[in-house]
C-alpha cells in the first residue's frame, strides 16, 4: 500500500494529547498542508487562526462549556459536565478555521482543508482531531469580542476547529466500515 492511502487509513480522531507542543516546522508543513486544499474556483476564502496559548485554550474551553449549558441541551450538557471535560481534550495547539460568509461552498473548502490538516499531521506522527463543538464559543454576545481576539477577519464565520498534538493513551482502533453506502454504475 502506498503512504498517502496508508496515511489515510491509519489517521483517527485523538482526543487525549500530551502537554508537549509540536514544533514549528511540522506546524507550518500542516498549515502549508491547508492551503494546498481545494476550494471553489480556487478563491481560497478560508482564515486559519493557530492557538499555541494555553490560558487561551483553556478560556475558550470554558467558553463553550458556559454557553452549552445556556444553549440547554441536555446530551451536550451531560457531555460538558463529566469530570475534566475539556472542549479541546487539552491540545497544545488548535487551529480555528473559518470562512467567508455569504458563500455558498465554504464548508467544502473548509472541510478540505480540514482533512488536509489531520492527513498532513497523521504523516508526521501528530494527532488530530476535527471538532465543530468549537462553534459554542461563538453563540453569545462575546462572539465580536472572540472574533477580534483571534484576529477572525470581517465577513468569517465559524467554520471547524482541530486540534493538534503528541498522542497520549492508546489510540481508537479502526471502526468497522459500511461499504454499503457505494454504488458503481458502469
Amino acid at each position: 500500500m502506498n503512504e498517502t492511502l496508508k496515511t489515510i487509513k491509519d489517521r483517527r480522531a485523538i482526543r487525549n494529547y500530551y502537554s508537549e507542543q509540536i514544533p514549528d516546522l511540522a506546524l507550518d508543513a500542516i498549515l502549508n498542508a491547508a492551503l494546498h486544499a481545494p476550494s471553489a474556483m480556487n478563491k481560497q476564502n478560508w482564515y486559519f487562526t493557530v492557538i499555541q496559548n494555553k490560558i487561551l485554550i483553556d478560556q475558550l474551553s470554558n467558553t463553550i462549556v458556559e454557553n452549552v449549558i445556556e444553549f440547554n441541551h441536555k446530551a451536550l450538557i451531560k457531555m460538558v459536565s463529566t469530570p475534566h471535560y475539556h472542549a479541546f481534550y487539552n491540545a497544545p495547539t488548535v487551529i480555528i478555521i473559518s470562512g467567508e460568509q455569504d458563500n455558498d461552498f465554504i464548508q467544502i473548502a473548509a472541510g478540505a482543508a480540514a482533512q488536509n490538516i489531520c492527513l498532513a499531521a497523521e504523516s508526521l506522527n501528530i494527532g488530530s482531531c476535527i471538532m465543530t463543538m468549537s462553534a459554542f464559543a461563538f453563540t453569545s454576545n462575546q462572539a465580536s469580542h472572540l472574533k477580534e481576539t483571534l484576529d477572525i477577519p470581517s465577513g468569517y464565520h465559524h467554520i471547524c476547529a482541530v486540534t493538534l498534538g503528541y498522542k497520549a493513551g492508546q489510540i481508537p482502533s479502526i471502526p468497522p466500515r459500511n461499504a454499503d453506502v457505494i454504488t458503481s454504475i458502469k
